[in-house]
């Protein structure tokens, strides 16, 4: 399994293939929207009420996850974000905030 750098350095060689390189930060949170959506319209044909028409094609969850997760790794990197880093602190404050807020699983 690859580490998040990994793929992030994976994705930053596969971008500077491109003269263009990584598009401007608000392009990028516009196609973070739009890859989102899509991904919600997935979840919605498979869990939901609102089933996809004949005519429209049906994707998988795992691709439309992957397409947001794409675009989320390029943002980062137009940023100087490491994804590992930030998603560390995060847990650390979820961990801290929220020790009591849920109702914790008995150890088997």
């Amino acid at each position: 399994m690859k580490t998040m750098q990994a793929l992030q350095e994976e994705v930053h060689t596969y971008i500077n293939g491109f003269k263009e390189g990584y598009f401007p930060p608000m392009e990028l949170i516009a196609r973070l929207t739009e890859e989102l959506g899509e991904l919600s319209r997935e979840v919605q044909h498979v869990h939901g009420m609102k089933k996809k028409k004949n005519t429209e094609t049906v994707k998988s969850l795992e691709e439309e996850t992957g397409d947001l997760l794409f675009v989320l790794i390029c943002f980062a990197n137009s940023q100087g974000i490491r994804l590992d880093e930030a998603l560390e602190k995060v847990l650390m404050k979820f961990k801290e905030r929220d020790v009591d807020r849920w109702t914790k699983k008995e150890e088997q």
